[in-house]
């Protein structure tokens, strides 16, 4: 089969951002189905394609047998959200387009943002072509519960668009158990819902990794990393406030190395420079070659989120699960599914939301108790072997998408 397939953020591993389409459409090559990915300009993303843009767009073979088709549409997590929904709102009209006239066996899309459920809709009722929709995250239900969205009207427009998304789904796959529950809340039998989380590239994130730390980090400090995104969703203001408490005992030899982009990490870097956070370290963006060298000789990594109970649940972190594949010790500072996975398979630390004391003594354990990380590593190994090797993953992705397929 064809498959025409919607994500506005792809990027290759060359890129900086989450490779998820990237792997989940070349196993769709391998299983012997053509691809083509239509995707916008994100800033942090890689395509793979360099010949220049003709009349707004580039289209073109990439490695694995994978067609691209990006748009010049620009994209940075750093824009306002005025700018940002006019870009949702551009790439879905161009998308739309795509839908409406592109050969095709089955229209695949994935969030976010939700709008990208608009040429999926499109490609089912005007075409009657099968179509997957792949949930990320729950939306209206997040925005609301961090306040970034309060206007009814808005929030009445979304609640729409998410129930024609799901209705015109012939399946669906969520990201986490909570996006699975969500989906069934609004109305669809458990039975065309797949559970297809985030994977760990076992591969990418071996011991083969040249290790590096940024040059500020000593070969003997205790380095904490996170690597993601720096925005109001992260809630990374928990690190800096952890960074305080560490500073005020005097562990100096814990270092927190924050590794990203995003619109707010001007302002979280000025805080740390205003109140003399030496044991905090911005650096930034990496692809995923570096960012695997990075983790080899990292000694936590931590899964940091704000402290909002719709992402307890209902969100799938890529960085959660490349701490995993790195056989890192991980640090959740959440409750909810991660948190309770470390918890049963020993394999990091689980500390209370909007806690910098017990995040700090946290690490500070991490610290004193180093012999004790190894272990916890080898069972965060363990446990992205068994539960979350990317390439089972993506099979059972192609499943899903060849049981749309047959309907």
């Amino acid at each position: 089969m064809k498959v025409v397939y919607f994500h506005q953020y792809f990027s290759t591993p060359r890129g900086a951002s989450g490779t998820r389409s990237y792997e989940m459409a070349r196993r769709l090559v391998a299983r012997g189905h053509r691809v083509l990915m239509v995707c916008g300009s994100a800033e942090r993303g890689e395509t793979g394609l360099s010949t220049p843009f003709v009349a707004g767009q580039r289209r073109g073979i990439i490695e694995d047998g994978l067609e691209v088709l990006e748009f010049d549409l620009g994209y940075s997590n750093r824009d306002g959200i005025v700018r940002r929904t006019l870009a949702f709102v551009r790439f879905a009209a161009r998308s739309v387009a795509v839908a409406l006239r592109e050969p095709c066996d089955l229209v695949f899309a994935t969030t976010t943002p939700l709008t990208a459920g608009i040429p999926g809709i499109c490609a089912r009722w005007l075409r009657r072509k099968p179509f997957v929709f792949e949930v990320r995250d729950l939306w209206p239900e997040l925005p609301k519960a961090m306040g970034v969205i309060t206007n009814p009207v808005v929030l009445g427009a979304m609640s729409a668009l998410e129930w024609a998304s799901y209705r015109s789904a012939d399946r669906l796959i969520g990201l986490s158990p909570g996006i699975v529950d969500g989906i069934a809340r609004r109305g669809v039998p458990r039975d065309r819902i797949e559970l297809v989380p985030n994977g760990c590239d076992l591969a990418l994130f071996s011991a083969d990794a040249p290790p590096w730390r940024p040059a500020t980090v000593a070969p003997t400090d205790l380095m904490a990393v996170f690597a993601g995104a720096h925005g109001q969703a992260n809630g990374l203001d928990a690190l800096l406030d952890a960074a305080v408490v560490l500073a005020r005992r005097g562990r100096d030899d814990v270092k927190l190395v924050l590794v990203g982009e995003g619109k707010l990490k001007a302002p979280l870097e000025a805080r740390a420079a205003r109140e003399g956070l030496r044991n905090v370290v911005f650096h930034p963006s990496v692809n995923k070659g570096r960012l695997a060298g990075l983790m080899a000789a990292t000694n936590v990594g931590l899964q940091v989120l704000a402290n909002v109970p719709a992402f307890y649940y209902g969100t799938s972190p890529n960085k959660f699960f490349d701490y995993l594949a790195s056989g890192l010790p991980v640090l959740v500072n959440y409750p909810g599914w991660m948190s309770e996975l470390v918890q049963a398979a020993d394999c990091g630390f689980a500390v209370p939301p909007a806690d910098p004391a017990a995040f700090a003594d946290a690490l500070e354990r991490a610290a004193d108790e180093r012999d004790a990380l190894p272990g916890m590593g080898r069972r965060a190994r363990a446990l992205a072997e068994r539960d979350f090797d990317r390439r089972r993953l993506a099979d059972r992705f192609v499943d899903c998408l060849e049981a749309a397929c047959v309907r």
